[in-house]
């Protein structure tokens, strides 16, 4: 991106932030036990009347480098705690996550600021997720404070995109995480390659033994489904449960889901390794 277009996406994320012309969809996660919800993601969209729709990964480390990711971090978490507030007045109770950007975790009181916007709209803090994407997590052993307060508070954290960072298993030993989430590059590849199966399962088993849970991001097929069901994850989102949606359409969805949810998982138990081969090292990307 050039100087100029860099400018002029900086500016016009200001004015986006000032005028409130920023909005939330939320994408929602479902537990392989039964297939009810578990929880929505809330994602940020930004329709700009110059630039189009902008994506997040274009918009988000601009935000970082000119000094505007908390102002944007301060309005997704007032938005999504008010839209939890509008349906637990319909009646749907389901918590909601949150990409934050570690560079949030660097102000000493942005735990105690989000617990106070939690509070101060009545909102319970079991019903946050926290998430950090795994790149991210590299420098945060020195935050082990924040992350720890946000723990005690009741927030939860996952760490997201597990698998394509450079954390060790050490840092993710150390730091006090919630959720682990499967990267959907291995998803996508789980039923032709066994070594993705096997990674997706060692993840998830060592996820339950550090008294975590595990979610599979991207599926998209009924065989990646299925097939993660049987490796023991215990969630997944994906557009084959669900592309992100407006608030006001997640209740229909609930329906017409779990209408479909026994057909998505009623053919017979799948043969998880002697119908695929391993992938051939000449194949593999080092």
């Amino acid at each position: 991106m050039s100087p100029a277009a860099e400018l002029q996406m900086m500016h016009g994320l200001q004015r986006a932030l000032d005028e409130q012309r920023l909005r939330m969809a939320y994408q929602p996660k479902i537990c392989l036990r039964d297939g009810s919800l578990s929880q929505v993601e809330a994602l940020v969209r930004w329709d700009d009347p110059e630039l189009g729709p902008v994506k997040p990964s274009h918009f988000v480390p601009l935000a970082e480098e000119h000094g505007l990711i908390h102002e944007l971090t301060q309005w997704g978490l007032r938005t999504i705690l008010r839209q939890w507030l509008d349906w637990c007045d319909e009646g749907l109770d389901t918590s909601i996550a949150f990409n934050i950007s570690a560079l949030s975790l660097q102000h000493l009181d942005f735990p105690d600021l989000v617990e106070r916007m939690c509070r101060a709209l009545g909102v319970p803090t079991n019903r946050l997720v926290l998430e950090l994407t795994e790149g991210a997590t590299q420098p945060l052993v020195r935050l082990m404070d924040a992350l720890t307060r946000f723990r005690i508070k009741g927030i939860g954290l996952a760490i997201d995109d597990f698998g394509t960072g450079y954390s060790s298993l050490m840092q993710l030993r150390q730091l006090p995480f919630t959720e682990v989430k499967i990267d959907q590059a291995f998803v996508a590849d789980v039923p032709h390659s066994r070594d993705s199966r096997l990674i997706i399962q060692a993840v998830t088993e060592l996820a339950h033994g550090l008294g975590l849970t595990a979610t599979a991001e991207g599926v998209e097929t009924l065989d990646q489904l299925r097939i993660i069901r049987e490796l023991g994850c215990d969630h997944v989102q994906g557009y084959l449960v669900s592309a992100p949606l407006e608030p006001s359409v997640l209740r229909p969805w609930i329906q017409r889901f779990r209408r479909a949810w026994p057909a998505m998982i009623s053919e017979e138990k799948l043969a998880l390794w002697g119908d695929v081969e391993a992938d051939p090292l000449s194949e593999r990307q080092i």
